[in-house]
């Protein structure tokens, strides 16, 4: 089984894109991939890429050809829909590709355009991630769904509207140097405290933004890069899926997220690794009682101890374990579709030592990213290590 080795990556600026499409987003993010890996074109073998709402949001599905063909590419492409977790899995099944021996290049990543929605449109959109019979129906929203999640754990483990606030501070701070990121501004807790009430006991500064976005990642066999002189010096060496029941009323316990618990073990064990080997972080924090139920499941806390990490300063830049030093979705930003490949495409930039918060992690040798679909009934971890 060959190796697995990020040759390139790439992104576009997450925000608002007004009067772009979505290819036009998905070609930046797959070119500067391109150029970054010195890979010919002719060279990818396939296309996986990522889209959840481009249906609802440009009208437009069959996407991956389009997306192909926007990025100059002479091939196949497959779209991935694991709602907010889509990139996740389109870099998984590139990964499981190159290590089967079937390719030797593919490019991986994902897109979403959902600014030139109004906000009720975007969350009625994204609420097609739910259990549409036992949740939609009855008017359930992600806000509300993890507004529950976090109640839950309150009850069960403690923690306060603090506790979440830290969060949000720490990722806003990661995020000012980060050119790609949407708020690239500092918040207080008192501002994460005032901001308006969504679903209690989240806040509007609990919660992600609403982003147009693309990435994209170039994965090559070892042997390939051994072949063409590609300097790619980050590996992906594991990787791991999991699943839980859609609907919230039907999980065993609303305040821990079991997928990503098994997706996590897989890609340790895929590894070789384990939770105490890892450097660095970028976990799914599309609200910030998210993150807390992440560092848990990745095995970094035990239950009831994740939300208070970044309160006590475990999980900032300058902690033990750096969590989100791209800013996380809460700052950087969540186009859905393309987020999983972000994660990936910044924790590379940190491990290879391009990134603006690499100083943090100067000495980093292994990483994890974590990425989450809806209220985390799919998610999908991987495994970066520092290979030469």
């Amino acid at each position: 089984m060959t190796g697995v080795r990020v040759a390139g990556v790439g992104l576009t600026p997450f925000g608002e894109h007004d009067g772009r499409t979505g290819r036009d987003l998905f070609a930046e993010a797959a070119l500067a991939a391109l150029d970054d890996a010195e890979v010919p074109r002719t060279d990818v073998e396939h296309l996986n890429y990522g889209n959840f709402m481009g249906a609802l949001a440009e009208r437009q599905g069959h996407q991956a050809p389009l997306m192909a063909e926007a990025a100059g590419l002479q091939c196949a492409g497959t779209r991935y829909e694991e709602a907010c977790a889509s990139a996740g899995v389109a870099v998984r099944e590139a990964v499981r590709a190159i290590r089967s021996g079937e390719a030797d290049v593919l490019l991986a990543g994902g897109m979403e355009r959902m600014t030139n929605l109004s906000t009720p449109e975007v969350t009625e959109s994204l609420a097609v991630a739910a259990d549409e019979l036992f949740e939609v129906r009855a008017g359930v929203t992600f806000p509300g769904a993890y507004a529950l999640m976090a109640r839950r754990y309150f009850e069960q483990y403690g923690g306060s509207r603090e506790d979440l606030a830290a969060i949000a501070v720490k990722n806003h701070a990661n995020a000012v140097p980060n050119e790609y990121a949407q708020y690239q501004r500092e918040i207080t807790v008192e501002d994460a405290l005032d901001s308006p009430p969504v679903a209690s006991p989240l806040h509007l500064l609990d919660a992600c933004p609403i982003t147009d976005g693309a990435s994209a990642l170039v994965l090559v066999s070892e042997e390939y890069a051994a072949a063409n002189d590609v300097d790619a010096p980050v590996a992906v060496t594991g990787t791991g899926q999991g699943g839980d029941r859609a609907a919230l009323q039907d999980r065993d316990d609303m305040a821990q997220t079991p997928a990503a618990a098994d997706a996590a073990a897989e890609a340790y064990a895929d590894a070789g690794v384990d939770a105490d080997d890892v450097d660095v972080a970028e976990v799914h924090d599309c609200f910030t009682i998210a993150e807390a139920l992440a560092l848990e499941a990745l095995g970094f806390y035990d239950p009831g101890d994740g939300v208070g990490a970044a309160r006590r300063g475990e999980t900032t830049r300058d902690g033990d374990l750096p969590v989100n030093l791209s800013g996380g979705l809460k700052a950087k930003g969540h186009p859905v579709g393309a987020t999983g490949g972000s994660q990936l495409a910044e924790l590379t930039r940190l491990l290879r030592g391009d990134h603006p918060n690499s100083d943090a992690v100067a000495d980093a040798e292994v990483g994890v990213t974590h990425n989450a679909g809806g209220t985390v009934a799919s998610a999908v971890v991987h495994v970066l290590e520092v290979a030469e």
